[in-house]
């Protein structure tokens, strides 16, 4: 399960109004298929799977991330069918799928067709690689990242405006890396003006995942290039989007914060102290220390270079 994990993270970004799926089929001890959800969305990571594996899928074993679909497409077949079709032993399954086409329906078809299933290995971390997917469902919306580089104190910028590099190229790298997870990438207007970003994935082999370019901003017209984002809010009304990328600045991060839109924080953190800057927020609604405790969950820490990425999710019902 945890290689069907890491395969259906290729996915994130790229498969949207679709689930990004990782599957693995293992027969006498030997991997014969492996899949991923494929760019916008078809072939499904089962079908992929199935389709590599041929014949040594009879008798074998699936573990998927998701509940296979239940419900049949114009975009192809459903994957419990192909499953039953191919005549597998067992499927284990991470997560169920909470799409009503699918839910708990899938997970009968295969059962009825006697073959074995099994629900509940990986699924924390399913809900962490499908966040996009599962979040649009249940709050109709996409999954939304805020990423700060910042120095010690809290700064993104000296007090003139210059702000590259805060962080060094391993913490850079790793920033284009999240770009390319995400469909939409927001800016403010003020970011465009200052430092005309072209927020791009400049990573060998994923230039063609540099996300869609959107600014919040309430000009009638948006730069070449750009869409317009008119609230933070409106993120809700992108089509085909299952994870927004919140790059700054200080106005639009608070904005998005004010709004109790930020699921995730990517805190990157360079070992330098720049005292009268920019800060990295602007004010964003806070009254009382006391609410802010409590709301964000420490999910991971790494060192990249001579910076710090530190991780926050943030806590829901």
């Amino acid at each position: 399960m945890a290689a069907a994990l890491t395969l259906g993270a290729r996915g994130r970004g790229r498969t949207a109004p679709n689930p990004n799926v990782g599957c693995i089929i293992v027969r006498d001890d030997r991997v014969v298929g492996r899949g991923w959800t494929q760019p916008g969305g078809r072939p499904h990571a089962e079908a992929m799977a199935l389709e590599q594996a041929g014949a040594f899928a009879k008798g074998a074993t699936l573990y998927t991330t998701l509940e296979p679909c239940a419900h049949v497409s114009p975009r192809g077949p459903a994957c419990s069918d192909l499953i039953i079709d191919a005549q597998l032993a067992r499927v284990v399954i991470a997560l169920v799928d909470p799409d009503a086409r699918t839910c708990g329906q899938g997970i009968e078809r295969l059962q009825t067709a006697g073959i074995a299933v099994t629900h509940g290995p990986g699924t924390a971390a399913a809900l962490s690689v499908m966040a996009g997917f599962l979040t649009r469902l249940a709050l109709g919306r996409p999954y939304i990242t805020l990423k700060l580089a910042t120095s010690l104190d809290g700064q993104i910028a000296l007090a003139d405006g210059t702000s590259q590099w805060i962080t060094g190229p391993q913490a850079r790298a790793h920033g284009h890396l999240e770009r390319a997870r995400h469909e939409v990438i927001v800016v403010g207007r003020h970011t465009i003006q200052a430092d005309a970003p072209k927020l791009d994935v400049r990573l060998a082999g994923l230039e063609d995942r540099s996300p869609r370019r959107l600014v919040l901003t309430t000009m009638t017209e948006a730069p070449s290039g750009w869409g317009v984002l008119r609230k933070p809010a409106d993120v809700a009304l992108l089509t085909g989007v299952n994870d927004v990328l919140v790059e700054g600045g200080a106005q639009t991060a608070a904005a998005f914060l004010a709004d109790n839109l930020v699921d995730r924080l990517l805190l990157y953190r360079a070992p330098i102290l720049i005292g009268a800057g920019k800060a990295a927020l602007g004010e964003f609604g806070l009254s009382d220390l006391g609410t802010a405790h409590g709301r964000w969950q420490h999910g991971d820490t790494r060192t990249l270079g001579d910076d710090r990425l530190e991780v926050y999710e943030r806590v829901r019902e």
